[in-house]
């Protein structure tokens, strides 16, 4: 099913990873650094990688950052997706999403559920865009990571993909911004 066109260029998407954890250091973040390494792998570029405590305003700040920097193309985080009260990553990022990508965690949790069965349904991985950049919300194990990546994102993220990527409508993504822009003008 997965199908390259090797015609096609690869193009490397920048990336930036945001573990949300009270409890981890970089050193000890291997949800975060199973990312990074496959990220790297694929040949994208790592653009930012930190850590915040579970605290709605700590997540926002960074997501806000990086989703206006035009040097990030893809903002994926990992960690506080569960339902304890400090998993509150889908309620930081949700509200900036200008579009909800619901197969994105229709797909995920298909995935995993062929690995962890019906313990899937304690995820709240989700997806969406904002200010055409991709956000994508995974939960903090390092399994799960290596299901989302190897299963959606090294395939959707690749131009090369078919029959069709995020990277080759990526351009596209601000259109009704720059429609707006132009109606006021």
């Amino acid at each position: 099913m997965i199908r390259l066109d090797e015609s096609r260029p690869f193009i490397p998407m920048r990336i930036a990873v945001l573990t949300v954890s009270d409890t981890r250091s970089l050193e000890e973040d291997r949800s975060g650094s199973t990312l990074a390494e496959r990220i790297e792998q694929a040949g994208h570029r790592l653009a930012d990688r930190r850590i915040v405590r579970d605290e709605i305003e700590e997540i926002r700040v960074v997501v806000r950052t990086w989703i206006a920097d035009p040097g990030i193309d893809v903002v994926i985080t990992t960690g506080g997706t569960g339902f304890t009260g400090r998993d509150v990553t889908p309620e930081a990022i949700e509200p900036l999403f200008e579009k909800r990508m619901d197969g994105f965690s229709e797909v995920f949790h298909r995935l995993s559920y062929d690995k962890i069965g019906t313990s899937t349904i304690q995820s709240r991985a989700t997806g969406g865009v904002a200010q055409a950049t991709y956000i994508f919300v995974l939960p903090g194990s390092p399994g799960a990571c290596r299901d989302a990546w190897d299963g959606i994102l090294k395939w959707q993220l690749d131009y090369r993909h078919m029959p069709c990527n995020f990277v080759e409508i990526l351009p596209r993504l601000d259109e009704h911004l720059k429609r707006g822009k132009l109606r006021e003008a």
